[in-house]
């Protein structure tokens, strides 16, 4: 290192003449003893103009190569997984608004993620996750398939509908559902947390199912947003397993080697 660097996994610096290592995809820094905790997966760095939160879709944050997830995802996922898992709360307790602003600037003036290891606030980190997904131009379900989910999360409905459904997605929203559904069950599963299956639904329906059509009347939104926690709660009662088949599939795609 001559010019300093901060490890991305522990934040802290790098000092002058010692060695660090950097992913030629993804650019993370690390030192060479913070490597095993890099965020994964990789998602190789976005070259292009930045896109204004709530003017992008998916497609705008994701890469063109499988898992096609939004790198603040994965590394927000990741800084939760680490240090948040025994905080009571998590994505239910509101972080600090001017932390969650300032983290979002940063992320989409430079393209490149915040050092989330120096943000004390977990869930401000929490925040920034919701932030980004509700604010996304189409909901990670999309309007397209939002009567089908709602649809398949009926109780007469068979889990083969839900299924159907989550196989229907583009495969951007399917990877990055597949990514965000493994992440909310290690968080139900952790007692500490005290965020069971259906407070993470209540949370999550308004931010990944929301509506089917930009601006919905009052009926509808009173009625979506019955739906919409059913939605997230079948959703995520589907096994770890699935969902992280889902995202090794993709990979193996890429590489058969």
């Amino acid at each position: 290192v001559i010019k300093p660097e901060s490890c991305v996994p522990c934040g802290k610096r790098v000092k002058f003449g010692k060695i660090s290592l950097k992913c030629r995809d993804c650019r993370v820094v690390a030192h060479p003893e913070c490597r095993e905790r890099c965020p994964l997966p990789c998602i190789p760095t976005l070259t292009g103009t930045p896109v204004r939160i709530g003017e992008g879709t998916l497609m705008d944050f994701v890469p063109s190569t499988p898992p096609m997830i939004p790198s603040i995802i994965v590394h927000c996922v990741n800084e939760i997984e680490q240090r948040g898992l025994h905080e009571t709360g998590l994505y239910r307790i509101s972080g600090c608004d001017k932390t969650v602003r300032e983290l979002k600037e940063k992320f989409l003036r430079s393209k490149s993620i915040p050092l989330l290891s120096k943000v004390d606030d977990i869930h401000a980190i929490c925040g920034l996750l919701k932030d980004f997904l509700r604010s996304l131009k189409e909901p990670l379900l999309t309007f397209r398939l939002n009567k089908t989910f709602m649809e398949a999360a009926d109780e007469d409905n068979s889990i083969a509908a839900m299924y159907q459904a989550v196989g229907e997605l583009p495969q951007a929203n399917r990877d990055t559902l597949a990514f965000l559904m493994v992440h909310l069950q290690r968080v139900a599963q952790s007692p500490d947390t005290k965020m069971d299956i259906s407070n993470l639904a209540k949370v999550f329906g308004p931010t990944i199912v929301a509506h089917a059509v930009p601006d919905p009347d009052p009926m509808t939104l009173l009625q979506d947003t019955k739906r919409q926690p059913k939605v997230v709660e079948r959703l995520l009662m589907l096994p770890m397993d699935y969902w992280s088949q889902l995202m090794m599939v993709e990979q193996e795609n890429i590489n058969p080697a």
